[in-house]
């Protein structure tokens, strides 16, 4: 698969039924054997396709889709929503793709457009929240994220530590 067929754009409401499968497919390869079954179990097209409804009328929100106009991935992001962190005032909220379409630059093509609506908003700086157990570490390191912290979150009644990365 050769990521230049991968096309990035804005996401319509038209996207959200994409963007959900997507949300929940990578979900459940991404976060299993790290978040508890019975949680990833219970995630479902709907209601992920409810959370993006509400979403993508509201923010920065794009996609990347594959030669036949399929969603393999997406992102998401604005202003940083905890207020904990002097300096950071951007945010990635969000960025999924597809197992099948990971490792091939989709990643860090749709990190961009979110970067570049940040500093339309006149934000310089940007933060994301990663499970640490998640791979995708590596992924924030190499775009240069530096660890600012690490959080105790729950899932599911499971105790898990997010990294929080900063640009």
């Amino acid at each position: 698969m050769d990521h230049k067929s991968i096309k990035i754009r804005k996401a319509n409401l038209s996207d959200t039924k994409g963007i959900a499968r997507v949300h929940v497919e990578s979900w459940k390869t991404t976060y299993a054997n790290i978040v508890p079954d019975e949680y990833l179990n219970k995630l479902t097209y709907e209601s992920r396709e409810q959370i993006w409804i509400n979403s993508i009328p509201n923010g920065c929100v794009y996609v990347a889709e594959n030669n036949e106009g399929e969603i393999v991935g997406f992102s998401s992001g604005g202003k940083e929503r905890s207020g904990k962190y002097d300096g950071f005032d951007g945010e990635l909220y969000a960025i999924y793709i597809l197992k099948e379409y990971q490792g091939q630059g989709i990643g860090k093509a749709l990190v961009q457009p979110i970067i570049e609506e940040l500093k339309g908003m006149g934000l310089n700086s940007m933060l994301v929240l990663v499970l640490k157990d998640n791979a995708s570490c590596l992924f924030y390191e190499a775009l240069g994220g530096k660890k600012i912290d690490e959080l105790e979150v729950q899932i599911a009644g499971k105790k898990l530590t997010e990294v929080v990365y900063g640009w």
